[in-house]
């Protein structure tokens, strides 16, 4: 067996708001820890107490920035640097593991002081769409510091596509995992199996998630299927123009559940019939998709980049152009009407979420690391 590594995944996000990022960073340290690396965790928080992890290392206060269609909480602390230069020469890591390394003061000030001699550096590029400070004259400032990485990660083809207009280079392209089990062996929740067939809506209720044009699709179905229900499923508000189609529409069996655990996330996913995620772009991967695929739930989703690499159309999923709530309800009503369609896509989904379990994509990460080591290799078993 190899050597145990030292491993730091430094995160720019707020890591007590639970997100793609952060869930990505945790899943990884768990992962790790069991094949026996050491494994910190540095990231800004706004309330550390909410972190369980004992080798999370707190940096820094986040406040919230717009970024891609969505809210970004990073830190821009500049008093950080000794504190931090104080961190990396105490804990003499072997692998840096920085995530999108750009978006704040934290993964940058590692990455700037940082000893390329003992360390290597290595960046996850997320996003695709991404924050504006690449269009502003930050990527003039930040080539030294893209330079200062060994290797390059992105988790999707279009996040590869993305950075690569910014920084050319290689990317080797490591999806997210997801935790099969959690969602294959999840229980349905009672109160939901009654009857009624449950359309699942979940995330962050943003605009660009396109909760409006699945309320869309709805009110077209409901007339013929009076039995529907609709769940959204996610922190925030809807938007005006989606209270505008409840009311106006006078929608009926529409259930705003707000946030829920990522244990009631599962327990969704198992008792709905048919999961819908409308998003209308800036999605550089489709995690939700691979969730409900998890979960044996068949999925009708937008073809949009970030989807369209997870989903072989007809296969285990449907795609509908974006925008477009007329296409959206054809979709649903075939499933809704042909059962041996549901169940086709429900295996072939299975089957496609087996290919993300966090002990693959957590592998490939270490065999990367692996390669990019001139010294000895890493243990990944």
């Amino acid at each position: 067996m190899d050597r145990p590594a030292k491993i730091a995944l430094v995160s720019p996000y707020d890591h007590a708001f639970f997100g793609g990022v952060p869930g990505h960073i945790n899943n990884l340290a768990v992962q790790f820890r069991l094949w026996g690396h050491t494994v910190k965790i540095i990231a800004p928080c706004s309330a550390p107490s909410r972190v369980e992890d004992p080798d999370f290392i707190p940096m820094g206060r986040p406040v919230p920035v717009p970024s891609g269609g969505s809210i970004a909480r990073v830190s821009f602390s500049v008093w950080l640097r000794p504190r931090i230069k104080n961190l990396l020469a105490e804990e003499a890591f072997d692998y840096i593991h920085l995530h999108e390394p750009f978006a704040g003061l934290v993964t940058a000030n590692v990455l700037s002081q940082m000893n390329p001699a003992t360390s290597v550096a290595i960046g996850t590029f997320h996003t695709y769409g991404g924050t504006q400070l690449y269009k502003m004259g930050f990527k003039r400032l930040a080539v030294p510091y893209y330079r200062r990485l060994r290797g390059r990660i992105a988790v999707s083809e279009p996040a590869r596509q993305f950075i690569n207009c910014h920084f050319p280079g290689h990317y080797e392209i490591i999806p997210n995992g997801i935790r099969v089990d959690d969602f294959d062996g999840a229980q349905p929740f009672p109160h939901l199996q009654d009857g009624k067939i449950n359309l699942l809506f979940l995330g962050r209720l943003e605009k660009r998630k396109g909760l409006k044009y699945l309320l869309g699709a709805y009110s077209r179905l409901k007339w013929d299927y009076p039995n529907l229900r609709l769940l959204v499923v996610g922190p925030g508000k809807p938007d005006a123009e989606s209270y505008r189609i409840i009311s106006e529409r006078n929608l009926q069996d529409v259930e705003f559940v707000g946030k829920v655990s990522e244990e009631e996330k599962a327990r969704y996913y198992k008792s709905a019939h048919i999961f819908c995620s409308p998003a209308t772009g800036r999605e550089s991967f489709g995690i939700v998709l691979l969730e409900a695929m998890a979960a044996g739930t068949p999925v009708v989703a937008t073809r949009i980049a970030g989807y369209s690499g997870v989903i072989s159309e007809e296969k285990d999923g449907l795609l509908v152009q974006p925008k477009d709530d007329e296409a959206l309800a054809e979709a649903i009503a075939r499933l809704l009407k042909d059962k041996g369609l549901r169940m086709a896509l429900s295996a072939n989904g299975r089957a496609k979420a087996e290919e993300y379990r966090w002990e693959m994509v957590a592998g490939r990460v270490l065999n990367y690391y692996e390669t990019l080591s001139t010294s000895s290799k890493v243990a990944v078993s």
